[in-house]
This record gives structure tokens, C-alpha cells and sequence, in this order.
């Protein structure tokens, strides 16, 4: 993909993706089957906005799915895309500047091909980078190019002991199970006790531009959870399609992973009874018997359309 162009990229994509990959694209771009398609939808635009691209990967791991009973090889890749923005992408202007367009990609390989793929990226974030603030409210977190682990031990480039990846994937288990436990208690923990179970005090909780990033337990608590669970209510679990772990690594995505109903306003939007979809990727860094960081992808976009809110058309020239 480095010496890929808006005019080879679907052919460079054939040579490692099945004929029939299916692909989870956020919207604008949406699901899409094979190169070809995979390319017109999303590559071939991005490259021709952005010249001179990086991959500038910061975490990468690999490992069996247990939603399908660990029979499935995936691997996640997460970091930045940097180029030159130096044509319009999506009605967002270019500024001939540096960008980094944040994005989360999972693949699942059989007998040497990519048959399923799914690439999250942060528009919002790369709309910030352009000087255009769409949101109906300030952030709660802070908006920042984010930096990969604290550790420099993201990228995975041998085998990890199998102890180890199972502690992380229990621990991932674990932290969806308290979430689900305090949302469903008549007399919930305090937010506090139900986080210092799962997460060291020191927390990085690298969050999707809309919400922000946030540091600390009592800080998360101040300017995500708080805010999050205080909006949003009816939150209905719809799964995972992949989630896996190795070493100290592991995360998840699904397509939605939740669907809520803006019941107090959130983000800026009033309060609707709209039942909206999240599409959501969190990759986690575990440190001893606890987590430490958290980079998190939502598709923002399509969660907001459902309410009413188009932001690619409203930033519309």
C-alpha cells in the first residue's frame, strides 16, 4: 500500500484481499465486497486527496476470534495515515498541510487472503485538523494527535506467551461484564469502584474527536462516563464481530456494537427518542492485572445521521 495510487489501488488490494472480502467501511463509505469496490469507495478518493502517505502504525497484533470459537485469524492494525491533504476529501477543504487521519483496521486471513476487513477512521478528527469545529458542543475530553502506547511495544512482531494473551482477553471480558453489571444494578458501585477494578489509576482513555481524550480515572469519570451514561440511555449490547488478544494487546469491534436513545442530549444534540447505532473499535494496552490504555474509534458520523445530523453535508461548500 505505500506505493499505492488512486489508480493502482484496487489492483494492489486484489493481490492480498479475496475476490468476495467484505469490508465494514464507516459511513460515508459503507459495507462493500471485493477490491474494486473496497478501492472506488475509499482508497482511490483518500489518495487522491492525500499525496505522499504513511502508514504510521503504532499497535499492531494478531489472533484467534472468540466470538467464533477461536477458529478465525485476525489481525488488528491501529495508528495514523499521515500525508499531505492537498485536495478536498469529503467536503473537508485541504489545507496542503500535514493531517493525520487516525484509523483502526481489522482483517481476517484465510489460506492467504483477506476475506473480511473492517477500517475505522476519525473524521471528525481530521475535520479539526482543517479548521472546521461541526460539533453542536465543546468537547468534554481534548482533541489531540494521539500517540501510540507509553510502553513503544505495540508492534507485535513475534509470539506471545499464551498466559499472557489469555490474562488479557479475561481482562477485556471482564470490563465488558462490570459495564453491563453496573448499567443493569438497582443499586449500581460508584463509578470510581466499578473502574479501579479493571483500570489502573493512570488510565489513558484515547477517545474518538466528539468526545476527546481524557487521563486519569476521576478525570474519565469527569469528562466521558459521566457525560456518556448522563445522555445516553436504553443501551442495548449487540455484540462483537471480532475480538482477540495477544500478549499485552487485545480489542474488539462491532457492526453496531450498541444502540442507545439520546435521552438527555449528548454531544451537543438535543435530546430525541431516536434508537441510534454505534459502530465502535476499542484497542486496549493491559499493564500488570489491569488496563492501562484505550484507543477507541466510533463511527460518529453515521451515529449522528440517525439522529438527524448530517455533518458531511453541512460542512458543504
Amino acid at each position: 500500500m505505500t506505493q499505492a495510487t488512486a489508480g493502482n489501488v484496487a489492483d494492489i488490494l486484489g493481490q492480498s484481499h479475496a475476490a468476495n472480502c467484505h469490508w465494514y467501511g464507516m459511513h460515508p463509505f459503507h459495507e462493500q465486497s471485493g477490491p474494486a469496490a473496497i478501492a472506488e469507495a475509499f482508497w482511490a478518493p483518500f489518495l487522491s486527496a492525500f499525496s505522499r502517505v504513511q502508514r504510521r502504525e503504532d499497535i499492531f497484533f494478531a489472533g484467534l476470534n472468540e466470538i467464533d470459537g477461536f477458529q478465525g485469524h485476525w489481525t488488528c492494525s491501529m495508528g495514523h495515515l499521515m500525508g499531505l491533504f492537498d485536495s478536498p476529501f469529503l467536503n473537508i477543504p485541504a489545507t496542503r498541510k500535514m493531517a493525520f487521519l487516525r484509523y483502526a483496521e481489522f482483517n481476517k486471513v484465510e489460506n492467504g487472503r483477506i476475506t473480511r476487513s473492517a477500517l475505522f477512521v476519525d473524521l471528525l478528527h481530521l475535520m479539526l485538523q482543517a479548521g472546521l469545529n461541526p460539533l453542536r458542543a465543546p468537547q468534554t475530553g481534548v482533541h489531540v494527535v494521539q500517540p501510540g502506547p507509553m510502553t513503544h511495544d505495540g508492534i507485535v512482531a513475534s509470539g506471545q506467551p499464551q498466559t499472557e494473551t489469555d490474562k488479557t482477553l479475561a481482562l477485556i471480558n471482564q470490563l465488558i461484564g462490570s459495564i453491563d453489571h453496573a448499567n443493569a444494578a438497582e443499586k449500581p458501585p460508584t463509578p470510581h469502584d466499578e473502574l479501579a477494578s479493571d483500570w489502573t489509576d493512570d488510565m489513558i482513555w484515547w477517545g474518538p474527536a466528539g468526545i476527546g481524550a481524557t487521563y486519569t480515572i476521576d478525570r474519565y469519570i469527569d469528562q466521558h462516563q459521566g457525560p456518556f451514561r448522563n445522555g445516553l440511555s436504553g443501551r442495548a449490547f449487540n455484540g462483537h464481530l471480532c475480538r482477540m488478544s495477544e500478549g499485552h494487546y487485545g480489542g474488539f469491534f462491532g457492526w453496531p456494537n450498541l444502540t442507545l436513545t439520546n435521552t438527555n442530549g449528548f454531544m451537543g444534540i438535543p435530546a430525541n427518542d431516536v434508537r441510534a447505532d454505534m459502530r465502535v473499535v476499542d484497542v486496549y494496552r493491559r499493564s500488570g492485572d489491569k488496563l492501562a490504555e484505550n484507543w477507541i474509534f466510533i463511527d460518529m458520523l453515521h451515529f449522528l445521521k440517525m439522529q438527524g445530523v448530517d455533518i458531511l453535508a453541512e460542512i458543504a461548500p
